[in-house]
């Protein structure tokens, strides 16, 4: 434990996600040798992300402006949305280039532990779209834990009456990997997502 202002910032850095006490203090004590031009720098970009930064008004991706860049782009297949649990996720399916559709951002995952339930996510919003517009599939593309499962089960059941074809991103075992190590539920979803060979 270091006194005052250390530790403060320690802790604070330590709220941060994917940030570990021990990372926390190294990022601490270099920010402190740091130099005060970069520091600046840093806090008038922290400032400016506040300011600036919002999420978009259809989909819940974060954007500049009303708008993100890919509810704006008219050359997106409107008829598909992929529905993702947070924005980085966007980036990561984005980066595959394999998909063109819209996308819908809930903001988290439903987890009864966490106090999350459908209600704190962006599920009356998606909704919203799919009565609203000409969507002929949702792809359901939640993380492949407890917590993205139950969410996509879930809006597989709310979106089931609406007529809207809905589909789950496959998963499965990882290139590369070995059998023995994959665990139950990852074996049995690559023997469900089996495909055949021609």
């Amino acid at each position: 434990m270091y006194e005052g202002v250390i530790q403060d910032l320690i802790d604070e850095l330590g709220k941060l996600p994917g940030i570990g006490p021990k990372s926390a203090q190294r990022i601490a004590f270099y920010i402190v040798q740091s130099d005060r031009i970069d520091i600046n720098h840093l806090v008038e970009i922290l400032q400016t992300i506040k300011e600036k930064v919002r999420f978009c008004k259809e989909c819940g991706n974060i954007s500049e402006d009303e708008l993100c860049r890919i509810c704006r782009d008219p050359r997106r297949d409107q008829s598909l949305i992929c529905v993702v649990e947070e924005s980085k996720d966007v980036v990561a399916i984005e980066k595959t280039h394999e998909f063109r559709g819209k996308y819908h951002v809930l903001g988290g995952a439903i987890s009864p532990i966490d106090g999350i339930g459908p209600e704190n996510l962006r599920i009356k919003e998606l909704v919203t779209r799919l009565g609203n517009s000409e969507i002929a599939e949702v792809i359901i593309a939640t993380d492949p834990n407890l917590e993205g499962e139950a969410t996509a089960t879930y809006l597989a059941r709310l979106i089931k009456p609406l007529g809207v074809a809905t589909s789950r991103l496959a998963s499965g075992l990882p290139v590369g990997g070995d059998l023995e190590y994959a665990d139950e539920v990852t074996l049995g979803r690559a023997f469900e997502g089996r495909r055949k060979l021609d």
